[in-house]
C-alpha cells in the first residue's frame, strides 16, 4: 500500500506534537508536588495519566476519520484527543482547571468532552466501549457512512462491556472499531498474569468481527491496518477489533513508583522509540530532508506552547460556578 506522503508528514508532525505536549504537561504536573509527592498539590493537582510511546496508536487510525467520527478514550487520553483534533487551548485550560476549559474547568484530563470533532474520555475502565457502540448505532440509523472507534487499554478487554458491546456490535453489524493498546500492563498488573489470550484481536472471531494486530508499536502497520478497518466499517461490513502492541514508557500514573517492573525495561523501550524510527523512515525510504520536519516539530511546539500560555493566563471559575450545568 503506497501511503500518501502528506499522510506520512502529518503523523510524524501529530506524534511529535503528542509527545512534547506530554513532556509538558510532565513538568506542569510536578510543580509543587517535589520534593514530597502531593498528589493534590500544584497547578495540576489529581492524577494524571501520560502515554508518552503510544503516539502510533493514535495517529494510525485518526488519520483515517472525518469530524463526524466518534472517538471515546480512557483515562489516558492526551494522544487520541490531539490526534482527534480536539481544540488544544481548550483541552490544556480543561486539564489546568481554568474556565476557558472545554468543561469550564470542572473535568481535569480524564474528563475531556468536545462534541465539535465528536470526542468523549472518561475514567472508568472499558466505559467508552458502549457509548461507541450507541454512536455507532446511531451512525446506521441516520444511514451515514460515519464510523465508531473506541481506544481502550488491553486490561479492559477482560471488562463485561467489551464482550456485550462486541456482541451487539456484531449482532446489528455496526461500524464500531475497538482499538486496543496493549501496552504490557493493567495498572501494575503484566498482561500474561491477567489474560487467558495471547492477544484480544483473536478474541474477534467469536463475535463474528475481524481482528488484527500491530507488531512493535509501529505506525506504519498501524496506519495499513486502520485503513482497512476504517473502509470496512464504512462500506457496512461490520465492527473490528485492532490490537497494537504499544509501550508505556510512565508510570500508570505519574508518580507512580512502578517497583513492578525492571528498571531497565524503560531505556530498551526507549531505544525502540517510534518518532525517532518514523523520523528515520521519512528521510531514508522518502527523501524528507531534516530541514522540512525541522519545520513540522517547531510548528508543533509552537501550537503547543500557544495552548499551555492560554491555560497558564486562563482564569480560574468563580465558586458559584460550581452550582452551575449541573443534574440534579
Amino acid at each position: 500500500m503506497a501511503i500518501p506522503i502528506d499522510h506520512l508528514l502529518w503523523m510524524y508532525e501529530t506524534m511529535y506534537k503528542i509527545r512534547y505536549y506530554e513532556d509538558k504537561m510532565a513538568e506542569a504536573y510536578a510543580e509543587g508536588k517535589n520534593p514530597v509527592f502531593n498528589i493534590g498539590a500544584g497547578p495540576v493537582p489529581g492524577e494524571m495519566h501520560l502515554a508518552t510511546g503510544q503516539e502510533p496508536a493514535a495517529v494510525g487510525i485518526c488519520i483515517h476519520l472525518k469530524k463526524e467520527d466518534t472517538v471515546t478514550s480512557p483515562h489516558r487520553p492526551h494522544h487520541h484527543a490531539i490526534a482527534k483534533g480536539v481544540d488544544l487551548n481548550r483541552m490544556t485550560a480543561e486539564i489546568f482547571g481554568k474556565v476557558t476549559g472545554l468543561g469550564k474547568g470542572k473535568g481535569g484530563h480524564m474528563h475531556l468532552f468536545d462534541p465539535d470533532v465528536k470526542f468523549s474520555c472518561g475514567g472508568i475502565v472499558g466505559a467508552g466501549i458502549p457509548h461507541a457502540v450507541g454512536a455507532a448505532l446511531a451512525a446506521k440509523k441516520k444511514g451515514t457512512d460515519w464510523v465508531a472507534v473506541a481506544f481502550i487499554g488491553e486490561g479492559a478487554a477482560n471488562q463485561g462491556a467489551f464482550h456485550e458491546s462486541l456482541n451487539l456490535a456484531s449482532l446489528w453489524n455496526l461500524p464500531l472499531i475497538i482499538v486496543i493498546e496493549n501496552n504490557q500492563y493493567g495498572i501494575s498488573v503484566p498482561k500474561s498474569a491477567s489474560t487467558a489470550v495471547p492477544s484480544n484481536n483473536i478474541r474477534a472471531a467469536a463475535y463474528g468481527a475481524k481482528g488484527y494486530y500491530v507488531k512493535e508499536n509501529d505506525p506504519i502497520e498501524m496506519y495499513r491496518v486502520s485503513k482497512e478497518a476504517v473502509e470496512r466499517a464504512r462500506k457496512g461490513e461490520g465492527p473490528s477489533i485492532i490490537e497494537i502492541e504499544t509501550y508505556r514508557y510512565m508510570g500508570h500514573f505519574q508518580g507512580d513508583p512502578e517497583v513492578y517492573r525492571n528498571k531497565k525495561e524503560v531505556t530498551l523501550l526507549r531505544e525502540k522509540d517510534p518518532i525517532v524510527r518514523m523520523r528515520q523512515y521519512l528521510m531514508k525510504e522518502h527523501g524528507i530532508e531534516e530541514q522540512r520536519l525541522a519545520e513540522l516539530e517547531n510548528k508543533a511546539k509552537r501550537e503547543v506552547d500557544a495552548a499551555y500560555q492560554f491555560a497558564r493566563e486562563s482564569d480560574y471559575p468563580e465558586p458559584e460556578d460550581a452550582l452551575m450545568d449541573l443534574f440534579v
